[in-house]
């Protein structure tokens, strides 16, 4: 599985891009929302990616950050009827914030009005991320007046990830507090999403 890839950006269209990484030109399908914070053509980058394999081709999704990662997945593996180009189209015709946002507030016509979502998909949108993963709930938690910060947001941060995985939010939250024992003994300053998530698999294939 290759989870991101490091080199020089060697060619950019809106939603493709061309890595040299290593002699090699990986050819990356972004959206548009990581299309806007590319550097230009020639400079080094590191891309978040997601690496799907089929049986006729295999295909590299990038991102310019963890929660839009998180978001494409979750939308593949929880919503009846989204694949991969469908999930591309959300995340570039809606800021992750607003989608999220529009899922906890139930905002149909929100997200209908993305290009290539209609209502009865943006109403299964809501439905299974709402209802039946428990997403909004995190969501919600996440983005109140009194949001939390440091720790607890990569905590939340975690949770959301694990669920993009596959795992359920019940087992998610277990494994997340599970570990806290672990990073307490850190700065809050030093833990990443990335080390949270990392120790809360190790727990979780224990």
């Amino acid at each position: 599985m290759i989870t991101f890839v490091e080199g020089t950006l060697e060619e950019v269209l809106p939603t493709m891009i061309v890595v040299n990484a290593g002699g090699i030109g990986y050819q990356i399908l972004i959206p548009l929302s990581s299309y806007n914070k590319l550097p230009v053509i020639g400079t080094r980058l590191r891309i978040l990616t997601h690496h799907q394999v089929r049986e006729d081709a295999q295909l590299l999704y990038g991102f310019s950050s963890p929660v839009e990662r998180d978001l494409f997945r979750l939308l593949m593996a929880h919503v009846t009827g989204v694949g991969p180009k469908l999930a591309l189209a959300i995340l570039s015709g809606m800021a992750v914030d607003d989608f999220k946002s529009a899922v906890v507030t139930s905002d149909i016509t929100a997200i209908s009005r993305i290009s290539g979502v209609g209502k009865k998909t943006a109403e299964r949108v809501v439905l299974e991320l709402k209802d039946k993963l428990g997403v909004a709930a995190e969501w919600e938690a996440a983005s109140r007046g009194n949001a939390p910060s440091g720790i607890e947001r990569h905590l939340h941060d975690a949770v959301l990830a694990l669920i993009s995985l596959g795992y359920k939010q019940v087992d998610a939250h277990k494994a997340v507090k599970a570990i806290l024992p672990k990073l307490s003994t850190e700065s809050p300053a030093d833990i990443m999403v990335e080390d949270v998530v990392r120790e809360a698999l190790k727990h979780l294939l224990s």
